[in-house]
């Protein structure tokens, strides 16, 4: 029978389930990568787990996030990951290194694998023909300690390219946003997307992977690209052209939907504040100031990225008025671009180089001025992420935002009549240089490191069969995890400490959340309600774990994002949405819920009659859990369930 590449790639690694959309499937994996801001909780909950060693063939630990060391707390938390890595059979990226989904794709990703992260953005090995599927941290320590990764079949959805892009004004993240204005942040919802069609390849895999990193803001599991010959000219410059294979769709495979993109009909796109399907034609802003510029990140940060932005700077100066911050993604990147002098150009042209890391992109470092308009090639724009509340954020690509830091203005690069950018063509080597990326090893007699800040996993008890709690918040539509746990310089290094950070949760919405919270945790717990898409953005599970520590119980929406969803699961929180959307409207918070018969309603319909004490209102809601999530939400959550089931 014919197959797509998903179909394929899940064949070989089924544990159990069948492909069926809809239906849960269980998947063998080849891959667990974690980051320090998720990573500490996710090595911290393997360690509670009680197994000795990982069980999968490849763990990395890579530090990127959380850089600044402005006090102890970030040292003790790399060096805590560095021991834990050490003592249960992880590679350890240093910082410093680079952004974990780049250095992954330099040196752990395989076409035809299966690989985890937690990250919402591990989907950019989809570049290199991966499945590679953003989780959160509890998902990844389950796995790592031999437990199959279970998801929902999604459909799966082939993006035909035809054409070729308008270069060098039009780049590969043009491609996604304008996926993005035509689908929106809900659209991929569901959905894995395959890329297809003879406008593959046209693009590069680095290319690609700037495609598949940014397909996490259309809500999508993952996104892949086929492997060709493109794919073997990057291991091979890598020197690992041993890992790669040729993997593509059969001729007539089958598909949930088809959307056709014609790359020759593209042009320069930008996403407007703030959010990142909030896109438009960078004509039609043509002429707003530019505070900041930022080019980087996970996102943009290859070498054929940083060369193009160089060609583009090169002899000019950075406008006066404009701060211009470049952060490659990783060492290897970094190393190049000083060998061939595009450092050179950079430096000279007035820019600030940071380390290879995450940085700006999440609030760490490079935050704009009061009100500023920052133009970025990052991922993200949410309200507040960039570390400043008023700030407006752009999103755009590389060659956009450089014209843009010499400018002082956003200006449509094809109106730049001596823009010169060649063809930038896959490097024929890569400078391979792995000192700091360090391989595993016997750590039988490996201490591991827990500086003052570092606290235990908290843990819920099982499911009660009733719940009686006060609303502590209602929200809307697209509710991100930036909103529920904010990130940045001020709560990340709380992220080791369940305790401390759980007083920043929806800080930057309503400050008073967390106090009223633990007043409402001695009477029944809380409820929080919530619109459309309610945890989109970022797999942090830090959005789940924090609520369920302050005694939220229940989560009600009209939908839910669905690594956010799969959260609330792992710690015990159950997530409900309205049969009727429009009863939303009814519920206003302080009031007070009542489900009675919880665990029935469970294990029978997943149909729950909610009463409103406060206004005497009665409605309905669903779950729509399978049996493997009922009996996470029985046992308290995956923590306490994975340790009964190894026990």
């Amino acid at each position: 029978m014919a197959a797509n590449l998903v179909q394929k790639i899940f064949h070989q690694h089924k544990f159990y389930g069948e492909r069926t959309c809809g239906t849960p499937i269980g998947l063998k994996v080849d891959e667990v990568y974690t980051q320090d801001a998720t990573g500490t909780m996710a090595w911290l909950q393997f360690e509670a787990i009680g197994v000795d060693k990982v069980k999968v063939p490849v763990a990395v630990s890579y530090v990127d996030h959380n850089m600044i060391q402005s006090n102890y707390m970030n040292p003790d938390d790399h060096a805590f990951l560095q021991s834990a890595a050490a003592k249960f059979g992880a590679y350890f990226s240093r910082p410093g290194n680079g952004i974990c989904h780049q250095v992954n794709l330099e040196r752990f990703s395989r076409p035809g694998g299966i690989a985890l992260g937690t990250d919402s953005h591990t989907p950019t090995n989809g570049g290199a023909a991966m499945i590679a599927i953003g989780v959160g941290g509890l998902d990844a320590a389950t796995v790592m300690a031999g437990s199959p990764f279970e998801l929902t079949m999604p459909k799966v959805v082939l993006i035909k390219l035809t054409g070729k892009l308008n270069r060098p004004y039009v780049t590969a993240m043009d491609v996604i946003l304008t996926l993005l204005q035509k689908l929106t942040v809900k659209g991929g919802v569901g959905s894995i997307f395959e890329y297809g069609g003879d406008g593959v390849r046209e693009l590069n895999l680095t290319e690609r992977a700037t495609i598949t990193n940014m397909g996490a803001e259309l809500g999508a599991t993952t996104s892949i690209f086929p492997s060709d010959e493109n794919t073997m000219g990057f291991f091979k410059a890598q020197g690992r052209l041993s890992d790669w294979i040729e993997l593509k769709a059969d001729t007539d495979a089958s598909y949930d939907s088809v959307i056709e993109l014609d790359l020759s009909s593209l042009e320069p796109m930008i996403a407007m504040p703030h959010s990142p399907d909030k896109v438009v034609a960078v004509k039609e802003l043509a002429g707003t100031k530019v505070n900041q510029v930022c080019i980087g990140g996970c996102t943009n940060s290859s070498y054929q990225s940083m060369k193009a932005v160089s060609y583009v700077l090169k002899g000019k100066n950075v406008a006066e008025n404009v701060n211009l911050l470049i952060n490659p993604g990783s060492k290897q990147v970094y190393e190049m671009i000083a060998v061939d002098g595009c450092l050179r150009e950079m430096i000279a042209s007035g820019v600030r180089m940071l380390e290879s890391s995450c940085g700006p992109c999440i609030g760490m470092g490079g935050a704009p001025g009061s009100g500023h308009v920052s133009l970025r090639t990052f991922n993200r724009n949410f309200e507040g992420r960039s570390g400043t509340k008023d700030a407006m954020v752009y999103l755009a690509s590389p060659v956009t935002c450089a014209i843009a830091a010499l400018s002082g203005k956003i200006v449509d690069p094809r109106d730049i009549k001596d823009l010169s950018i060649p063809e930038i063509e896959e490097p024929s080597h890569y400078i391979v240089n792995t000192n700091m990326l360090i391989a595993p090893k016997n750590g039988d007699n490996v201490h591991i490191v827990k500086g003052p800040n570092i606290k235990g996993v908290p843990v819920k008890e099982p499911l009660k069969d009733g719940i009686a709690a006060e609303v502590l918040i209602k929200l809307g539509n697209n509710v991100t995890t930036d909103d529920i746990m904010p990130a940045g310089s001020k709560v990340l290094p709380f992220r080791s400490n369940i305790p401390a950070i759980s007083d920043f949760v929806f800080s930057n919405i309503d400050e008073g959340f967390s106090k009223r919270a633990i007043k409402a945790k001695e009477n029944g717990g809380g409820i929080i309600v919530g619109g459309e898409n309610y945890g989109q953005g970022s797999s942090r599970e830090h959005a789940a774990l924090a609520p369920m520590f302050l005694g939220v119980e229940a989560v009600i929406t009209v939908s839910f994002a669905r690594i956010h969803r799969s959260n609330l699961i792992n710690f015990g929180i159950i997530p409900l949405t309205f049969t009727n959307p429009a009863d939303f409207e009814k519920i206003k918070q302080g009031d007070r819920l009542k489900i009675s018969g919880l665990k029935s309603s469970l294990t029978g319909s997943q149909s729950y009659t909610v009463t409103d004490e406060t206004s005497g209102f009665t409605f309905t809601c669903a779950s729509n859990l399978n049996q493997r999530e009922t009996e996470l939400i029985l046992a308290g959550g995956l923590l306490p369930y994975t340790k009964r089931a190894t026990q």
